[in-house]
């Protein structure tokens, strides 16, 4: 029975590429979440501090739960 070697290396550049195409890839999740806490934190500093009480936030409370939801 005959063993064949079935791992290849990676082509020339296919590792800068990937790391190009990882940094953009990143790139854009953090764009996302800086966008999904900005409209968090909009949404919360709408609210009137009654309606803010009864979900049980105060407005120092805002920005905590705005980069809770950013990592």
């Amino acid at each position: 029975m005959a063993a064949f070697e079935t791992t290849r290396t990676a082509p020339f550049g296919a590792i800068a590429t990937y790391s190009v195409v990882r940094f953009f890839s990143n790139v854009a999740t953090d764009v996302t979440a800086w966008n999904d806490a900005r409209v968090t934190r909009n949404a919360l500093g709408k609210l009137s501090d009654r309606e803010l009480d009864d979900i049980g936030l105060t407005r120092g409370d805002i920005a905590d739960i705005a980069l809770q939801n950013r990592f």
